[in-house]
Protein backbone atom coordinates (compact mmCIF):
# COMPACT_ATOMS: atom_id res chain seq x y z
CA UNK A 1 0.00 0.00 0.00
CA UNK A 2 1.64 3.52 -1.16
CA UNK A 3 1.44 5.91 1.93
CA UNK A 4 2.73 9.36 1.18
CA UNK A 5 5.98 10.51 3.41
CA UNK A 6 3.85 13.30 4.82
CA UNK A 7 1.27 11.67 5.70
CA UNK A 8 3.51 8.68 7.34
CA UNK A 9 5.91 11.19 9.26
CA UNK A 10 2.11 13.23 10.32
CA UNK A 11 1.07 9.93 11.63
CA UNK A 12 4.56 9.52 13.74
CA UNK A 13 3.82 13.00 15.11
CA UNK A 14 0.62 11.98 16.30
CA UNK A 15 -1.35 13.61 14.25
CA UNK A 16 -3.66 10.46 12.79
CA UNK A 17 -5.00 9.74 9.38
CA UNK A 18 -8.72 9.59 8.14
CA UNK A 19 -7.70 6.73 6.36
CA UNK A 20 -7.44 3.94 9.53
CA UNK A 21 -5.34 1.59 7.56
CA UNK A 22 -2.71 4.06 7.08
CA UNK A 23 -2.31 4.52 10.64
CA UNK A 24 -2.67 0.84 11.30
CA UNK A 25 0.32 0.09 9.52
CA UNK A 26 2.32 2.95 10.45
CA UNK A 27 2.10 2.74 14.33
CA UNK A 28 1.11 -0.76 14.46
CA UNK A 29 3.36 -2.80 11.84
CA UNK A 30 6.33 -0.55 10.70
CA UNK A 31 7.11 1.70 13.74
CA UNK A 32 7.88 -1.67 16.21
CA UNK A 33 9.32 -3.01 13.42
CA UNK A 34 12.09 -0.35 12.70
CA UNK A 35 12.72 0.34 16.82
CA UNK A 36 13.28 -3.75 16.43
CA UNK A 37 15.44 -3.32 14.09
CA UNK A 38 17.68 -0.66 15.39
CA UNK A 39 17.84 -2.12 18.67
CA UNK A 40 18.37 -5.53 17.33
CA UNK A 41 21.10 -4.79 14.65
CA UNK A 42 23.08 -3.29 17.59
CA UNK A 43 22.70 -5.43 20.12
CA UNK A 44 24.17 -8.33 17.27
CA UNK A 45 26.82 -5.74 16.11
CA UNK A 46 28.11 -4.63 19.85
CA UNK A 47 27.97 -8.91 20.94
CA UNK A 48 30.22 -9.44 17.69
CA UNK A 49 32.45 -6.67 18.99
CA UNK A 50 32.99 -7.75 22.81
CA UNK A 51 33.39 -11.15 20.88
CA UNK A 52 36.06 -9.82 18.27
CA UNK A 53 38.14 -8.58 20.94
CA UNK A 54 37.74 -10.98 23.84
CA UNK A 55 39.09 -13.99 21.14
CA UNK A 56 41.30 -11.75 19.69
CA UNK A 57 39.64 -13.33 16.49
CA UNK A 58 38.29 -11.03 13.39
CA UNK A 59 36.05 -13.87 12.51
CA UNK A 60 34.43 -14.22 16.07
CA UNK A 61 30.47 -13.59 16.04
CA UNK A 62 27.39 -13.65 18.28
CA UNK A 63 26.81 -17.70 16.70
CA UNK A 64 30.47 -18.60 18.08
CA UNK A 65 29.92 -19.48 21.41
CA UNK A 66 26.61 -21.52 20.48
CA UNK A 67 24.72 -19.32 22.44
CA UNK A 68 22.00 -18.92 19.00
CA UNK A 69 22.29 -22.35 18.44
CA UNK A 70 20.90 -22.95 21.81
CA UNK A 71 18.40 -20.32 21.35
CA UNK A 72 17.17 -22.55 18.28
CA UNK A 73 17.56 -25.61 19.74
CA UNK A 74 14.96 -24.26 22.41
CA UNK A 75 12.64 -23.21 19.77
CA UNK A 76 12.87 -26.36 17.50
CA UNK A 77 11.93 -28.21 20.75
CA UNK A 78 9.10 -26.12 21.31
CA UNK A 79 8.16 -26.07 17.74
CA UNK A 80 8.75 -29.62 17.08
CA UNK A 81 6.99 -31.04 19.75
CA UNK A 82 4.42 -29.06 21.74
CA UNK A 83 1.31 -29.47 19.62
CA UNK A 84 -0.11 -25.69 20.22
CA UNK A 85 2.82 -22.96 20.38
CA UNK A 86 2.03 -19.71 21.56
CA UNK A 87 4.50 -16.53 20.84
CA UNK A 88 5.59 -16.69 24.50
CA UNK A 89 6.50 -20.22 24.37
CA UNK A 90 8.75 -19.74 21.69
CA UNK A 91 10.17 -16.92 23.38
CA UNK A 92 10.60 -18.54 26.74
CA UNK A 93 12.32 -21.55 24.99
CA UNK A 94 15.18 -19.56 22.83
CA UNK A 95 15.76 -18.02 26.36
CA UNK A 96 15.90 -21.30 28.48
CA UNK A 97 18.25 -23.01 25.60
CA UNK A 98 20.29 -19.95 25.16
CA UNK A 99 20.79 -19.74 29.43
CA UNK A 100 21.83 -22.95 29.14
CA UNK A 101 24.18 -23.09 26.91
CA UNK A 102 25.59 -19.75 28.50
CA UNK A 103 25.70 -21.57 31.70
CA UNK A 104 28.03 -24.07 30.01
CA UNK A 105 30.09 -21.65 28.13
CA UNK A 106 30.67 -19.78 31.72
CA UNK A 107 31.33 -22.98 33.50
CA UNK A 108 34.18 -23.66 31.13
CA UNK A 109 35.50 -20.29 31.35
CA UNK A 110 36.55 -21.13 35.04
CA UNK A 111 38.08 -24.58 33.91
CA UNK A 112 40.01 -23.24 30.55
CA UNK A 113 41.82 -20.20 30.75
CA UNK A 114 43.02 -20.15 27.22
CA UNK A 115 40.82 -17.73 24.97
CA UNK A 116 41.32 -19.87 22.29
CA UNK A 117 40.33 -23.62 23.52
CA UNK A 118 36.80 -21.74 24.83
CA UNK A 119 36.32 -20.44 21.23
CA UNK A 120 36.72 -23.90 20.34
CA UNK A 121 34.43 -25.33 23.01
CA UNK A 122 32.17 -22.92 21.73
CA UNK A 123 31.66 -23.76 18.15
CA UNK A 124 31.51 -27.76 19.41
CA UNK A 125 28.87 -26.87 21.86
CA UNK A 126 26.90 -25.27 18.77
CA UNK A 127 27.72 -28.32 16.54
CA UNK A 128 26.13 -30.74 19.26
CA UNK A 129 23.04 -28.20 19.57
CA UNK A 130 22.82 -28.08 15.39
CA UNK A 131 23.28 -32.06 15.47
CA UNK A 132 20.51 -32.78 17.98
CA UNK A 133 18.03 -30.23 15.71
CA UNK A 134 18.74 -32.00 12.63
CA UNK A 135 17.47 -35.61 14.26
CA UNK A 136 14.72 -33.01 15.74
CA UNK A 137 13.93 -32.08 12.49
CA UNK A 138 14.49 -35.40 10.89
CA UNK A 139 11.72 -37.27 13.45
CA UNK A 140 8.84 -33.90 13.15
CA UNK A 141 5.98 -33.74 11.07
CA UNK A 142 6.52 -31.39 7.54
CA UNK A 143 4.36 -28.73 8.97
CA UNK A 144 6.06 -28.26 12.29
CA UNK A 145 9.44 -28.27 9.93
CA UNK A 146 8.23 -25.46 7.44
CA UNK A 147 7.24 -23.43 10.82
CA UNK A 148 10.68 -24.03 12.34
CA UNK A 149 12.06 -22.92 8.81
CA UNK A 150 10.59 -19.45 8.82
CA UNK A 151 11.32 -19.10 12.05
CA UNK A 152 15.31 -19.74 11.15
CA UNK A 153 14.85 -17.04 8.47
CA UNK A 154 15.02 -14.04 10.50
CA UNK A 155 12.35 -11.58 11.06
CA UNK A 156 12.51 -7.93 12.79
CA UNK A 157 8.68 -8.01 12.38
CA UNK A 158 8.32 -10.54 14.57
CA UNK A 159 7.74 -8.18 17.34
CA UNK A 160 4.71 -6.16 18.18
CA UNK A 161 3.12 -3.16 20.06
CA UNK A 162 2.73 -4.76 23.11
CA UNK A 163 6.32 -6.75 23.53
CA UNK A 164 7.76 -4.15 22.22
CA UNK A 165 9.02 -2.74 26.14
CA UNK A 166 10.61 -6.31 26.85
CA UNK A 167 12.52 -6.30 24.03
CA UNK A 168 13.46 -2.75 24.50
CA UNK A 169 14.37 -3.18 28.57
CA UNK A 170 16.47 -6.44 27.25
CA UNK A 171 18.23 -5.10 24.66
CA UNK A 172 19.16 -1.46 26.38
CA UNK A 173 20.23 -2.97 29.49
CA UNK A 174 22.93 -5.12 27.46
CA UNK A 175 23.77 -2.23 25.39
CA UNK A 176 24.63 0.10 28.54
CA UNK A 177 26.79 -2.93 30.23
CA UNK A 178 28.11 -3.00 27.10
CA UNK A 179 29.31 0.53 27.06
CA UNK A 180 30.41 0.04 30.68
CA UNK A 181 33.18 -2.34 29.34
CA UNK A 182 35.08 -0.34 27.34
CA UNK A 183 38.28 0.75 29.69
CA UNK A 184 38.69 -3.40 30.62
CA UNK A 185 38.16 -3.61 26.89
CA UNK A 186 40.36 -1.55 25.74
CA UNK A 187 42.93 -3.72 27.99
CA UNK A 188 42.20 -6.95 27.00
CA UNK A 189 43.99 -5.46 23.37
CA UNK A 190 46.70 -5.33 24.92
CA UNK A 191 46.61 -8.69 26.78
CA UNK A 192 45.77 -10.65 29.89
CA UNK A 193 49.16 -9.51 31.30
CA UNK A 194 48.97 -6.10 30.53
CA UNK A 195 45.45 -5.86 31.65
CA UNK A 196 46.18 -7.18 34.88
CA UNK A 197 49.31 -4.94 35.41
CA UNK A 198 46.71 -2.35 34.84
CA UNK A 199 44.60 -3.26 37.66
CA UNK A 200 41.85 -5.00 35.74
CA UNK A 201 39.88 -8.14 36.89
CA UNK A 202 40.52 -10.58 34.21
CA UNK A 203 38.31 -12.88 35.41
CA UNK A 204 35.76 -10.20 36.26
CA UNK A 205 36.19 -8.91 32.82
CA UNK A 206 35.69 -12.56 30.98
CA UNK A 207 32.84 -13.21 33.13
CA UNK A 208 31.16 -9.89 32.13
CA UNK A 209 31.76 -9.99 28.20
CA UNK A 210 30.27 -13.51 28.16
CA UNK A 211 27.15 -12.31 30.14
CA UNK A 212 26.80 -9.40 27.99
CA UNK A 213 26.93 -11.22 24.57
CA UNK A 214 25.11 -14.19 26.12
CA UNK A 215 22.24 -11.22 27.13
CA UNK A 216 22.01 -9.74 23.80
CA UNK A 217 21.81 -12.49 21.27
CA UNK A 218 19.72 -14.61 23.44
CA UNK A 219 17.12 -11.67 23.10
CA UNK A 220 17.28 -10.98 19.43
CA UNK A 221 17.55 -14.52 18.72
CA UNK A 222 14.13 -15.11 21.37
CA UNK A 223 12.16 -12.54 19.67
CA UNK A 224 13.37 -12.25 15.88
CA UNK A 225 15.08 -15.64 15.27
CA UNK A 226 18.74 -16.03 14.45
CA UNK A 227 19.53 -13.11 12.35
CA UNK A 228 23.05 -13.59 10.30
CA UNK A 229 25.87 -11.69 9.50
CA UNK A 230 25.37 -8.36 11.27
CA UNK A 231 27.53 -9.61 14.15
CA UNK A 232 30.52 -10.27 12.42
CA UNK A 233 30.51 -8.24 9.58
CA UNK A 234 29.42 -4.80 11.26
CA UNK A 235 32.44 -4.28 13.42
CA UNK A 236 35.03 -4.41 10.86
CA UNK A 237 32.85 -1.46 9.05
CA UNK A 238 32.79 0.42 11.83
CA UNK A 239 36.93 -0.67 12.27
CA UNK A 240 37.35 0.61 8.64
CA UNK A 241 35.69 3.91 8.89
CA UNK A 242 37.32 4.98 12.08
CA UNK A 243 40.78 2.81 11.48
CA UNK A 244 41.22 2.62 14.84
CA UNK A 245 40.45 -0.07 17.61
CA UNK A 246 39.72 2.25 20.67
CA UNK A 247 36.44 1.05 22.18
CA UNK A 248 35.81 4.14 23.47
CA UNK A 249 35.05 5.27 20.10
CA UNK A 250 34.73 2.23 17.96
CA UNK A 251 31.79 0.59 20.35
CA UNK A 252 29.79 3.42 20.08
CA UNK A 253 29.98 3.88 16.54
CA UNK A 254 29.71 -0.35 16.32
CA UNK A 255 26.44 0.33 17.87
CA UNK A 256 25.43 2.93 14.96
CA UNK A 257 26.52 1.03 12.04
CA UNK A 258 24.29 -1.85 13.31
CA UNK A 259 21.31 -0.08 13.85
CA UNK A 260 21.93 1.62 10.52
CA UNK A 261 22.60 -1.71 8.86
CA UNK A 262 19.65 -3.84 10.25
CA UNK A 263 17.13 -0.72 9.30
CA UNK A 264 18.66 -0.95 5.78
CA UNK A 265 18.42 -5.35 5.30
CA UNK A 266 14.52 -4.39 6.78
CA UNK A 267 13.93 -2.51 4.26
CA UNK A 268 15.31 -4.35 1.70
CA UNK A 269 13.28 -7.59 2.34
CA UNK A 270 10.05 -5.35 2.83
CA UNK A 271 10.61 -4.01 -0.98
CA UNK A 272 7.58 -4.99 -3.02
CA UNK A 273 7.90 -8.74 -4.13
CA UNK A 274 5.86 -11.07 -6.07
CA UNK A 275 6.01 -14.08 -2.98
CA UNK A 276 5.70 -11.03 0.21
CA UNK A 277 8.81 -10.02 1.97
CA UNK A 278 12.15 -11.25 1.01
CA UNK A 279 13.88 -13.38 4.12
CA UNK A 280 15.63 -10.90 6.44
CA UNK A 281 18.96 -13.21 6.24
CA UNK A 282 19.23 -13.29 2.30
CA UNK A 283 19.63 -9.70 3.04
CA UNK A 284 21.84 -9.74 5.71
CA UNK A 285 24.57 -12.04 4.18
CA UNK A 286 24.44 -9.70 0.86
CA UNK A 287 25.50 -6.96 3.27
CA UNK A 288 27.91 -9.03 5.56
CA UNK A 289 29.78 -11.40 2.95
CA UNK A 290 31.43 -9.19 0.75
CA UNK A 291 32.59 -7.44 4.42
CA UNK A 292 34.05 -10.79 5.45
CA UNK A 293 35.58 -12.01 2.54
CA UNK A 294 37.43 -8.01 1.69
CA UNK A 295 38.43 -9.07 5.68
CA UNK A 296 39.75 -12.72 5.19
CA UNK A 297 41.94 -11.22 2.05
CA UNK A 298 43.53 -8.01 3.59
CA UNK A 299 43.62 -9.31 7.51
CA UNK A 300 47.45 -9.04 7.38
CA UNK A 301 47.27 -5.55 6.43
CA UNK A 302 44.54 -4.51 8.39
CA UNK A 303 46.37 -4.80 11.72
CA UNK A 304 43.37 -5.38 13.76
CA UNK A 305 44.54 -7.30 16.72
CA UNK A 306 48.60 -6.04 16.72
Amino acid sequence: MKIPLKEALSILFGKLSTQQSWNQIVLTSRLPQAVTALLGGASLAVSGLLLQTFFKNPLAGPSILGISDGANLGVALAMLYISTTSYLTTIAAAFIGAAVVLVIIIWFSHKVRNNVMLLIIGIMVGYLASSVISILNFNASADKVHQYVMWGMGDFGSVSNDKLPWFVSCTVMGLVAALLLVKPLNALLLGESYASNLGINVRAARLAILLVTGILTATVTAFCGPISFIGLAVPHIARLALGSSNHRNLLPVTLLVGSFIALLCNLLSNLSTVGGPLPLNAMTSIVGAPVIIYVIMNRKNMGYFN
